[in-house]
């Protein structure tokens, strides 16, 4: 059966870079996604050193410090059993290269094995919690995780990634220098918008990068007109510097965190927004949160976007491309607890809301 025609536009091939896509546990979660028909496979955030592991509380509050990261020899070699199982299935693989700065908590235990303070560029309110945000440490010299995040990109080649997107989005560290609520500074990584998107212009070249202008979460977000104005500012300097892709995260109730008694996002059409700004014909737009496959189909054929991104549903769908593409329905729960699960809890329920949802039934006729 051909594909369904409300999702046809999502499996046209499309170039990105230099790669062009045809219609142990965690090399397993990733196969699954390539044999259920992923073009590209973006990979969970990859932490670029030891100093950014957060303490993050969803649902039970479930500790989350067992983030994958990219700084040594042994997690490379890791990093390539997941992306030799993806190549081998069909897919190509980006590594999400991850800093968390003032997200990260001082009392975490791979944080204080770093043996070094929680960086951001500027101030960090206070807010109550278990154990509650601190004030961060300024970074006096940001080229250091500059060097970072072009570390770890060499590592993400040498692990067998095909390219690497930068995490600018969701209030992390990179988000936090082009915010003029976070970013505080005086100095040529601060003030202006030039100076606030350096930061993020002088990290790896040849990249893609994820970005959430809406705010919300981590307590991010500047005022729509300043917003705009950053947009502006920034996409001459990047069309300069073409990037493989730019993932644009839409406005999300899940990701408008509450302070004080409001709302934290600036709610505004993302797309409508912001597509104008992306003039280089080599750099792709993609558009993220609460996407549905024939929403992306019909903007991708009104050349509004050039592919969508998606989630929560491609982490329960092992074959959600494939549910996609004939029309069967998206019915997994998502198992965010034990999804979770940090490194002491029982092995043997590791791959619970991992690797264990079902695909659907397909039979010869279908496909």
């Amino acid at each position: 059966m051909p594909a369904v025609a409300a999702t046809q536009a999502l499996f046209t091939p499309l170039k990105v870079g230099d790669i062009t896509f045809p219609s142990d546990l965690m090399a397993e979660y990733y196969a699954q996604r390539a044999r259920g028909g992923a073009g590209l496979i973006v990979s969970d955030g990859v932490l670029i050193t030891r100093q950014g592991v957060r303490r993050d509380f969803i649902q039970a509050r479930t500790e989350f410090e067992a983030a994958p990261g990219i700084w040594n020899a042994e997690q490379v070699a890791g990093w390539k059993k997941v992306t030799d199982a993806i190549h081998t299935n069909g897919s190509f693989a980006y590594a999400q290269l991850w800093h968390l700065g003032r997200v990260s908590h001082p009392d975490a235990p791979q944080q204080k094995l770093a043996g070094v303070p929680v960086y951001a560029p500027g101030k960090f309110r206070f807010l109550p919690g278990q154990p509650g945000y601190v004030t961060p440490t300024v970074l006096e010299d940001p080229t250091i995780i500059i060097e970072q995040f072009k570390q770890a990109a060499i590592n993400a080649k040498e692990a067998g990634f095909d390219g690497v997107e930068l995490h600018g989005a969701n209030g992390y560290l990179i988000s936090q220098f082009m915010d003029s609520n976070s970013n505080k500074r005086t100095d040529k990584w601060g003030g202006s918008i030039e100076n606030r998107t350096r930061f993020a212009l002088e990290s790896p070249q040849s990249f893609a990068i994820k970005l959430s202008p809406a705010g919300g979460y981590n307590d991010m977000g500047m005022p729509l007109e300043e917003t705009s104005r950053h947009s502006d500012t920034s996409s001459p300097k990047s069309a300069s510097s073409p990037l493989a892709y730019i993932v644009l995260v839409r406005y999300s109730p899940y990701l408008d965190a509450e302070y004080d008694g409001k709302k934290r996002a600036t709610i505004h059409d993302i797309l409508e927004s912001y597509r104008s700004y992306i003039t280089n014909p080599n750099t792709k737009l993609y558009l993220n949160a609460d996407l549905q496959g024939d929403e992306a189909a019909k903007l991708i054929e009104e050349g509004k976007i050039d592919g969508g991104s998606f989630g929560k549903p491609a982490l329960t769908h092992p074959d959600f491309a494939k549910r996609l593409k004939y029309g069967k329905p998206l019915d997994n729960v998502l198992n965010e607890a034990l999804m979770l699960i940090g490194a002491g809890d029982d092995p043997a329920k590791w791959d619970e809301g991992f690797t264990d949802y079902p695909e659907a039934e397909y039979d010869a006729s279908e496909i």
